[in-house]
């Protein structure tokens, strides 16, 4: 029969007592097992949590899941170890210095964890952007492609800075001397960082979209590109326009494109020598013609002005459609109206003309009798 010897569980509780720097061994194994559980159950729910989301994912229709499948997946086992870490440590008591270093790893692990769940926000953000708006909108999908590439320098900066100060090392001298040398950097690329910021108003605020037909001044055409800095229209002659941005932003957009309709004005001159009776008919025989053309909406023609050489009628309408191709296929059917009924009721349209009366005064009739008799003495 088996019999426990006094001895060996004695010398058992002697090694569990001993002492290694602060902490007995029994201290360090808690901890130890402590650090492995929590590692093991972290990597496990990963896992699990990743498989279970994923196949939630696939049955809804919303983006917020995927990104949360993705962040999930981007979570690192360093940043399992470093929590690991952190619930071990709890069990034990550590000197000032090595609680610093014990600290200084976990914090470090903490934050190169968020610049990866940060990192991986703005790609799949990106992503989405493009996924989006590529076939509509190529240009922004560049710009905001360079804006993210931007935001992640800036985000891996900020992590390094901090990474720094956990470590030890004073970032004030090293702050100034960046916040320094990025103020140079500014002033000596003021006009390339200032079309920058007007790309990136263009592309959230949405004055225009490729393919906006613009009017820009004096300038006219339709926006083919929308880059970093400039931006580009191709003229209604050909010829390709550049602007750079904050020009662009500074002038006054026409955006012809945003145009729910489009509006209509002309003016018709008939003679002066058109009777009463037609001259009266003719506001509603041309509401008449406006109104039998698809997609219009009438506004009013009107006897308008005695012009100096015609008799002018007003005639304003609207074309339902925005383009301009619309607006002068409609024109072109009421100019056939008009001049087809125009032949019907015999009505005249009118052109330049001038007529000249002439009437002799009196000297000019003294002269010419005078030089009658000078003929007719000269005759005889």
């Amino acid at each position: 029969m088996f019999t426990s010897n006094p001895n060996w569980f004695d010398s058992i509780e002697k090694i569990w007592d001993q002492v290694f720097w602060g902490n007995s061994v029994r201290d360090w194994s808690t901890a130890l097992v402590t650090m492995v559980a929590t590692f093991l159950i972290l990597y496990v729910a990963r896992g699990l949590t990743v498989r279970r989301l994923s196949v939630f994912a696939q049955k809804t229709q919303t983006e917020a899941d995927n990104f949360i499948v993705e962040l999930v997946k981007r979570t690192r086992s360093f940043f399992f170890l470093g929590l690991a870490m952190y619930f071990g440590s709890r069990v034990l008591e550590l000197s000032e210095s090595a609680n610093k270093v014990w600290r200084g790893f976990i914090v470090l692990t903490a934050l190169l964890q968020a610049a990866l769940w940060c990192n991986a926000l703005v790609t799949l953000g990106v992503k989405h952007y493009t996924k989006q708006r590529l076939a509509q909108d190529a240009a922004s999908v560049t710009t905001i492609a360079a804006l993210g590439f931007l935001i992640r320098i800036v985000l891996w900066s900020i992590i390094a800075l901090l990474a720094l100060d956990n470590l030890g090392v004073n970032v004030t001298t090293l702050v100034a001397g960046l916040g320094i040398g990025g103020i140079a950097i500014a002033l000596a690329a003021q006009s390339v960082l200032g079309d920058l910021f007007a790309s990136l108003a263009i592309v959230l605020d949405k004055p225009f979209v490729l393919n906006d037909e613009v009017i820009v001044g004096e300038f006219r055409g339709r926006i083919e590109h929308i880059g970093l800095k400039t931006t580009r229209l191709r003229s209604w002659s050909g010829e390709e326009l550049v602007f750079t941005n904050s020009d662009l932003l500074q002038s006054r957009i026409r955006n012809l494109q945003r145009m729910r309709e489009r509006r209509v004005a002309f003016v018709l001159g008939v003679t002066y020598q058109t009777p009463y009776d037609k001259l009266a008919r003719l506001p509603e025989l041309l509401k008449e013609i406006v109104l039998a053309q698809p997609l219009v909406r009438f506004e009013h023609a009107h006897f308008k002005a005695y012009g100096s050489f015609a008799l002018e009628f007003e005639i304003i309408y609207y074309v339902l459609r925005p383009e301009a191709n619309s607006a002068a296929d409609v024109q072109q059917l009421i100019n056939f109206a008009i001049f087809k009924r125009f032949q019907e009721e015999q009505i005249e349209f009118a052109y330049p003309t001038q007529t000249v009366y002439l009437q002799p005064n009196v000297s000019t009739a003294n002269l010419l009798s005078k030089e009658n008799e000078v003929k007719a003495g000269a005759a005889a």
